[in-house]
């Protein structure tokens, strides 16, 4: 049974969502904040309270663009609070959600907000409150934000075979499909280096573990990472090709 604040200066918007929130029979109690200032001031008696006090939160749904500190503004500083409640975004902008990404948000739901999306926010939420001794997942760590017909999906970042630039943006390749991230390919080579993702190509970083194939022809290289074949370019090869050695232990 969740705790839940919701945050919105627009008091339609907040009355609309709390009235979604308290339909939902795994949600305890939800109350409302107009506005960040009001938000921080509550959550941080509720932090100083402890998660036994009738005060505590599991949970906080928090706009992006209020008046004075926005909602990310609020993400940011909560960040520095010992034990902070779980985050969602709720919000009409979906530019915003690769911040969200980088602030570790459960989730991000755009507005105007579908009883079936924000259910499926709290189960979310449920997930990681539900035990407490299990670590909270990593979003900027084990997954990446994707737009599905105007929702937006979490994707984990060990489904995705290999990114492909295009360019601002990259294109993540899993085996079930691809996904457009307004992300250029340069950032997430950095984030994603210690996961075992490699460039190999100006267009194209791929997870060193779905290599199926290595391939030399004519003294150009390519990889084959499931049906897909990915040039090589010479300035990557060596580094590439030690890599593999490496791994087998060649």
């Amino acid at each position: 049974m969740l705790r839940v604040l919701a945050v919105d200066d627009e008091e339609p918007a907040l009355e609309e969502l709390l009235y979604l929130l308290r339909a939902d029979p795994r949600i305890r109690s939800a109350e409302g904040a107009s506005g960040a200032t009001e938000a921080l001031r509550r959550i941080g008696g509720a932090v100083d309270a402890g998660p036994d006090d009738p005060t505590a939160l599991d949970v906080v749904f928090l706009d992006i663009h209020m008046a004075g500190l926005t909602g990310l503004d609020v993400a940011q500083l909560l960040a520095g609070f010992a034990a902070p409640p779980l985050i969602v975004f709720v919000t009409a902008h979906e530019g915003f959600a690769v911040q969200a990404f980088d602030l570790k948000a459960v989730d991000y739901v755009l507005k105007p907000v579908r009883r079936e999306r924000l259910a499926e926010a709290v189960r979310r939420v449920a997930e990681q409150v539900g035990d407490r001794s299990a670590p909270v997942l990593d979003t900027a760590g084990d997954q990446i934000p994707v737009e599905l017909g105007g929702v937006i999906r979490f994707v984990p970042i060990d489904d995705i075979a290999y990114a492909e630039a295009q360019g601002d943006y990259a294109r993540l390749h899993t085996a079930t499909g691809s996904h457009l991230v307004r992300v250029p390919l340069t950032t997430l080579e950095e984030r994603w280096r210690s996961r075992g993702f490699v460039r190999i190509h100006r267009r194209h970083l791929v997870a060193l573990g779905r290599i199926d194939e290595l391939r030399l022809d004519a003294g150009s290289m390519s990889v084959r990472i499931g049906t897909a074949e990915l040039a090589v370019s010479r300035r990557h090869s060596r580094a590439l090709r030690d890599l593999l050695m490496r791994r087998t232990g060649r």
